[in-house]
């Protein structure tokens, strides 16, 4: 398991300075079957602050 999650969006509540992500989990989904690219995920943990 990772050890640290990068995260660019700093309106998330979940953003931590350097670009952290303090989620105790991460809920990421496919619009496929098998995604083949990141554009075809989304990440369920994003809350707007």
């Amino acid at each position: 398991m990772a050890k640290d999650v990068l995260c660019e969006v700093n309106n998330c509540t979940f953003w931590e300075k350097g670009n952290l992500c303090g989620a105790d989990q991460i809920y990421v989904v496919s619009h496929r079957d098998q995604a083949s690219t990141s554009k075809e995920t989304d990440c369920k943990t994003f809350e707007p602050q």
